[in-house]
């Protein structure tokens, strides 16, 4: 697997600016995308030979401000933002790091069984499913009868044919899941079983490795709304919440809440009826 570095991530957002009429009118005979080194140097307020040493991973350390300069000149989202300077960190401080164990936050775990019949995951590191309420298993799968291992939300979006049917806007769904697990590696670049698992998705998958390569980083799902096609209950609208508490920023815990319009009530009526039959 290809490492994260804060190089990688520079050149691919420099190539995906477009140029403005100033920058074609400086340099017409352009034979590459975005913008050119120096014109991010310029930009940023720092020489072009300190920059390429940057994208070239050589060993300099930007400061806080060089960072958010350099933010704002690539345009990066908030997620973008944070997962840079993840990457600056771990150039700053290579060292491994102990990997945790994943625990299910008691509050997080309440608040999700609080939530009765709607449907919600909980999702840790690298994407790994560490808790689903009954409507989530019904609605989407049953995570509990897996394998503990397999139980993760990028390896189910893109390996499992069910991901694959139940949600008509699948591409997208991948994106998010895929930016979700960027996101995460950079934060914790030494943890094996990240590095497992992206091993096996780009072995298994074009399209992991399609999205893999664009580097979208993702703080949750990148949509506010999803359709689930259902076998049983039918077409349902959910609007997507995410919840985090500043305790723990690996523990993501998504909320599927069913949208207002008659289709999706209905859906949801018949998903309450499913569970109060078992």
């Amino acid at each position: 697997m290809q490492e994260l570095t804060l190089g990688d991530f520079l050149r691919a957002r420099r190539a995906a600016l477009v140029p403005t009429q100033g920058d074609l009118r400086s340099a017409p005979s352009r034979r590459v995308p975005g913008l050119r080194r120096e014109e991010i140097a310029h930009r940023v307020g720092v020489s072009v030979d300190y920059y390429v040493k940057l994208e070239q991973g050589r060993r300099v350390t930007p400061s806080d401000n060089v960072l958010h300069a350099l933010a704002d000149v690539l345009k990066l989202d908030d997620a973008a933002r944070e997962h840079m300077f993840d990457l600056a960190r771990r150039v700053n401080h290579p060292r491994p790091e102990r990997e945790p164990t994943q625990r299910v936050r008691v509050g997080m775990l309440r608040l999700m069984e609080s939530l009765g019949g709607v449907p919600a995951v909980l999702t840790g590191r690298r994407t790994d499913i560490l808790a689903a309420n009954p409507a989530a298993r019904l609605l989407i799968h049953d995570f509990n009868a897996m394998p503990a291992r397999e139980r993760n939300a990028a390896r189910f979006m893109l390996l499992c044919e069910k991901a694959r049917l139940i949600h008509p806007d699948w591409e997208t769904a991948a994106a998010g899941v895929v930016g979700m697990l960027r996101m995460d590696y950079g934060r914790h670049p030494n943890d094996p079983r990240a590095a497992e698992l992206v091993d096996e998705l780009s072995a298994k998958s074009d399209v992991f490795r399609t999205l893999w390569s664009q580097r979208h980083v993702a703080t949750k799902a990148v949509v506010d709304s999803k359709v689930i096609e259902h076998p049983i209950i039918g077409q349902i609208r959910l609007h997507v919440e995410a919840v985090q508490t500043p305790e723990d920023s690996d523990q993501t815990l998504t909320v599927l809440i069913p949208a207002s319009d008659s289709t999706s009530q209905s859906a949801m009526r018949r998903l309450q009826k499913l569970l109060g039959s078992r």
